[in-house]
């Protein structure tokens, strides 16, 4: 909003130092501190309310240590987190962009499918209190487990859908000779976006001809040609079945999108654990999003230029000034805890960033800590009820799942738990950003 209003008065009266919301460095510095403020600040005053309306988090005796000192803390935190995120956006971001409005709907949806979910539990809470009963939390007590893989699958199939089809959504490609222009098609499934023209640029005193064009394109790390075209999955079908792309390209981001949002829900079960490890991804992303959205980091790098693409690093530094102010009140001992309201929507903002960057074959690498949380439990769950088929007594592979509650039953600290899940998660980011040369 801002952005347009100070692009308006710079266009129409010439105010003085309205041109710096043209800079978009000078848009992420704002964006990054604002949502450190309003995390930080305005946190604080929501706790309070929270704690005023009695909405604590039940915490189930599992064994762990420190655990019964976790029981009250006030849960839907996550609320901190959305409204950090989408008020420095719709300020500082160019809301005409479609990937801007793209995360603002993932924020928002997966915002409220956490809300309701987390709602619902502190409904059961508040009404088996009133009865007199002892409470004792339970996953039915939430939000049907259906009803929110139905609610991810929605977002998935939304965001696939308007990234393969719409004019908005597509990458630069150099014109060499008139072999790029024949029949206005380029390679095999990549077409001309609409009313695309060639463009000339200037890069390092070389004049270089550019065209956009709609391809379903992503990168894959440590190949040399590292890119891959989704259409390539359907060349077995023959020649034109490439028109059917979108159906398989839809059901691979859906299933991204779905995993990743649920291995963030996971993975919140210790103080901080969630938060930093998002911010650490979000902070790597957007270096992603930042360099593919400049021509002349990208022509550097040798990596896809995607136009437009360097609006959503507003959103991003928004995104990680979130987490990080998060942090202030969620660090141990955690003042608060984000609930469902927040991690469902982590995860689903880190991997909806991933497939706009086109990075989502990166994920197992950067979300290493969300994968193996998720492969934790699916483990443990696999192989107690195999053991308990042929044996006729279950057995565990860990001591207790996710794998950082295991790490809590060998008597390690909270604290030493989420602080070397943070270290793994840089070391993991680092090797993510190294694939940008390792091919």
């Amino acid at each position: 909003m801002l952005y347009q209003l100070f692009t308006w008065l710079k266009q129409e009266f010439n105010v003085p130092g309205a041109g710096m919301f043209q800079f978009l460095t000078f848009r992420i510095a704002m964006a990054i501190l604002l949502s450190l403020l309003i995390a930080t600040v305005y946190g604080k005053r929501l706790i309070l309310f929270l704690q005023r309306k009695q909405i604590g988090e039940s915490v189930r005796d599992l064994g762990l240590e420190g655990q019964t000192q976790k029981k009250g803390t006030p849960t839907m935190g996550g609320i901190i987190i959305l409204l950090s995120i989408l008020v420095p956006t719709l300020l500082f971001a160019n809301l005409d962009k479609v990937y801007i409005r793209l995360m603002v709907l993932c924020t928002v949806w997966l915002g409220v499918i956490g809300f309701l979910d987390d709602h619902f539990k502190i409904r059961a809470r508040k009404a088996a209190l009133a009865k007199g009963e002892s409470y004792k939390k339970k996953d039915s007590d939430g939000l049907a487990g259906v009803s929110k893989i139905i609610g991810q699958i929605g977002l998935g199939i939304i965001i696939s859908t308007t990234l393969y089809f719409s004019n908005a959504v597509t990458v630069e490609r150099e014109v060499i000779g008139n072999v790029f222009v024949k029949d206005s098609v380029l390679h095999r499934g990549e077409h001309f976006a609409k009313d695309s023209n060639i463009v000339v640029k200037k890069i390092d005193g070389v004049e270089r001809k550019f065209v956009r064009v709609k391809t379903p394109i992503t990168t894959i790390p440590f190949v040399k040609n590292h890119e891959f075209n989704y259409s390539r999955l359907l060349t077995w079908m023959g020649e034109g079945a490439e028109k059917y792309t979108w159906i398989i390209y839809t059901i691979i981001i859906t299933l991204i999108i779905t995993a990743v949002s649920n291995g963030a829900n996971l993975t919140d079960g210790l103080d901080g654990l969630a938060a930093g490890t998002s911010a650490i991804i979000g902070a790597g992303i957007g270096l992603f999003v930042y360099l593919s959205g400049n021509y002349k980091f990208a022509d550097y790098l040798n990596i896809m230029y995607i136009p437009n693409l360097g609006e959503l690093s507003i959103f991003v530094g928004a995104f990680v000034g979130a987490c990080i102010g998060f942090l202030w009140y969620n660090a141990y001992p955690a003042q608060v805890f984000m609930g469902d309201t927040g991690s469902l929507a982590l995860g689903g903002i880190i991997a909806s960033l991933a497939v706009i960057v086109r990075k989502e074959w990166l994920i197992p690498i950067f979300c290493g800590v969300f994968l193996v949380e998720n492969l934790s439990v699916i483990i443990q769950v696999s192989y107690f009820k195999y053991t308990k088929k042929k044996y006729g007594e279950g057995r565990r592979v860990f001591l207790m799942s996710p794998l950082h509650h295991h790490y809590q039953k060998k008597g390690f600290h909270e604290n030493k738990i989420v602080l070397r899940f943070w270290i793994v998660t840089v070391l993991l980011m680092v090797a993510s950003i190294v694939t940008l040369k390792i091919r």
